[in-house]
């Protein structure tokens, strides 16, 4: 099947899935921390589908890659504020992990695609 849209990306749907499922989980969050960890990780996890989309449609493989790093980068956030909330107490860690394991899964898959991206380059 060819690809005509982020949308038809496996690792878009996986990541746009963590992100419906950080928000779900940062909804049972102490309201306290409604503009601390809550808002952090939501963006953080907005961030990943987002940049794999931004980056899909600029139709340059350099800028592509640019934007698959951005959202490594914030699967890097994500990871430790998924920590943060579990040793906090504001989740199951049952959740954590579950997260933390499409969030692996979502990483290494933007890890591949940028390795591929590069070997087409040279």
């Amino acid at each position: 099947m060819k690809t005509r849209s982020y949308k038809d990306l496996i690792v878009y749907q996986k990541s746009y899935a963590l992100c419906l499922e950080i928000y779900r989980i940062t909804g049972e969050f102490p309201k306290a921390e409604l503009y601390g960890l809550t808002s952090q990780m939501r963006r953080a996890a907005v961030s990943i589908p987002s940049n794999i989309a931004e980056g899909y449609r600029r139709r340059n493989r350099k800028e592509y890659m640019r934007f698959l790093r951005i959202a490594h980068g914030s699967c890097a956030e994500l990871e430790t504020q998924l920590a943060l909330s579990t040793d906090l107490g504001f989740m199951p860690e049952a959740h954590g992990q579950e997260a933390l394991a499409a969030l692996d899964e979502v990483s290494r898959m933007l890890r591949k695609m940028h390795q591929t991206l590069e070997s087409k380059q040279t």
